[in-house]
């Protein structure tokens, strides 16, 4: 029998929902002559003005800057496609980015609870950032074998979700930070165990 295919994440399902929307913004793009990897270069420069107001103690400034940089994210693959030049390069500093966006986001949240002396935070986010990246690592180490990984509980998408929420709401601050540490090293597990299982047998 044969075996059924991974079922697709939150981020396959909001990605096919906007599609249209992300299109026509990526044609625009092209209009406008701005490449692509110009939007992902500015994407982080937004996270990274969003981590500063974490690391400051304004939270929910910065979970408003993190809602705006979203778009960027999905932007400039868009305009990409539009442009016709889907290529490694881009695919790779995207994803290069996208780790360097995880570190300056949970480092902001290391200095901000630094400041406050709070070690449970500090553990937390050191957590939560070992987890999005070993999530990501297996991920594209499976990739380089011939093995596509997109499953587990907290995809990319899954993780801002959360993230976002806890910024925004502040009542949700320590669940949101307690279900990306323990979320996201889970996920790692799930796809450690999913790589072992069809490695082995191949």
């Amino acid at each position: 029998m044969p075996e059924l295919p991974p079922p697709r994440t939150l981020s396959d399902r909001a990605r096919a929902l906007t599609a249209g929307l992300t299109q026509r913004a990526g044609a625009a793009m092209v209009r406008l002559g701005i490449h692509p990897d110009t939007i992902t270069l500015v994407g982080l420069l937004v996270v990274a003005l969003g981590a500063y107001f974490i690391s400051v103690g304004s939270l929910q400034a910065g979970g408003i800057i993190l809602l705006l940089s979203l778009p960027l994210d999905a932007l400039d693959g868009a305009t990409a496609r539009a442009m016709r030049r889907v290529g490694q390069f881009g695919a790779v500093l995207d994803s290069t980015l996208d780790r360097y966006a995880d570190g300056l986001i949970f480092g902001g949240f290391i200095l901000y609870f630094a400041r406050l002396d709070n070690e449970t935070g500090i553990l937390l986010s050191l957590a939560s950032l070992a987890g999005s990246f070993v999530v990501s690592y297996v991920r594209a180490r499976a990739g380089e074998a011939g093995l596509s990984v997109k499953i587990g509980w907290f995809s990319r998408f899954e993780r801002v979700v959360v993230l976002l929420l806890a910024l925004l709401v502040p009542p949700l601050l320590w669940i949101g930070l307690w279900v990306l540490a323990v979320g996201t090293n889970l996920t790692a597990i799930q796809r450690i165990w999913y790589v072992f299982k069809h490695l082995k047998e191949a």
